[in-house]
């Protein structure tokens, strides 16, 4: 197993409280695709909270939480890093992964075919070297910097895909993910509910 993140590294991104050692070779946040040698994070959503399913992530085999408080039910001796705010620790997890990587990136955004742009540069670019690309279309506020975290630090390419419903959410996961190019695939009515004008989404589309 590769070692992407351990103990120490997550400490470092995060400044939390490490309890137990690690080393882990992937970041999630769904229990339910948990694999062996996993870091689970607990994000606490509007519908659903990560921690109720830590002790569920743990005994699929990831190797340690990400929490906010310790929840019930954990076996003694499981490995967790507890901070403040789970959502903030995964943005610090990959900025960090940003920061410690070497590779050149692409950010994709558009209204339409930002998915398929994706896999056309993850596979153009995987002929002449290691390449890391968004995983399905988790390119959101959470999916984006997830996909982040999950950087290896010898990759030589990195493809992320970024998508946005309101104006402004470009521009914060281009922060974070620091595209040394960026593409923007194409822009449509969509989302106009949150618009006045396509103009508007194209605007937002450019914050890239």
């Amino acid at each position: 197993m590769k070692s992407l993140w351990s103990d120490a590294t997550v400490k470092e991104a995060t400044g939390g409280e490490v309890r137990g050692h690690f080393r882990a070779s992937r970041v999630e946040i769904d229990s339910r695709k948990i694999q062996l040698g996993d870091i689970f994070v607990a994000i606490k959503g509007e519908r659903v909270d990560g921690h109720h399913y830590v002790a569920d992530a743990l005994t699929r085999g990831a190797v340690a939480a990400v929490v906010s408080h310790v929840p019930e039910g954990l076996s003694r001796g499981c490995s967790l890093v507890v901070v403040p705010d789970t959502m903030q620790a995964l943005r610090d997890m990959a900025a960090f992964a940003r920061a410690r990587s070497k590779a050149r990136i692409i950010g994709i955004t558009g209204s339409v075919g930002k998915t398929s742009a994706k896999e056309m540069c993850r596979l153009a670019f995987a002929a002449y070297g290691k390449t890391h690309a968004t995983s399905g279309n988790y390119n959101n506020h959470i999916g984006t910097p997830l996909n982040l975290a999950n950087l290896p630090e010898d990759a030589a390419f990195g493809v992320f895909e970024m998508g946005m419903n309101h104006a402004g959410e470009i521009a914060h996961l281009t922060r974070l993910v620091q595209p040394h190019m960026a593409l923007i695939t194409t822009v449509e009515a969509v989302h106009l509910e949150f618009f006045d004008s396509v103009q508007g989404i194209a605007d937002a589309k450019a914050e890239i």
